[in-house]
């Protein structure tokens, strides 16, 4: 198991990037959360293998249809051992 700590940068709010990313997550079972970002960008905390991980991060290079991703930053992180795969709303977190 491995945890990344994901930034994505683009047109990526207002194009369903959230709810499409949980879709894709769930149906990889990758567990996790992503929220926007005050700056316009979505962070995703995701939790899987490696295998799984470069799976989820290629369809973040794509995102959904709408959506125009100019660059990712990925950090490893600490294991959160998150049950499931949230969409976070703006405010409830910092």
């Amino acid at each position: 198991m491995k945890h990344l700590n994901i930034t994505i940068k683009g047109k990526v709010q207002g194009v369903f990037f959230r709810a499409s990313t949980k879709a894709v997550a769930d149906q990889l079972g990758v567990r996790g959360t992503v929220k926007n970002e005050p700056n316009g960008d979505v962070f995703i905390e995701a939790e899987a293998d490696s295998a799984t991980l470069d799976m989820f991060l290629d369809w973040c290079h794509e995102g959904p249809e709408n959506a125009r991703v100019t660059s990712i930053e990925t950090n490893e992180g600490e294991l959160k051992n998150y049950r499931n795969f949230e969409v976070l709303k703006r405010g409830l977190f910092k």
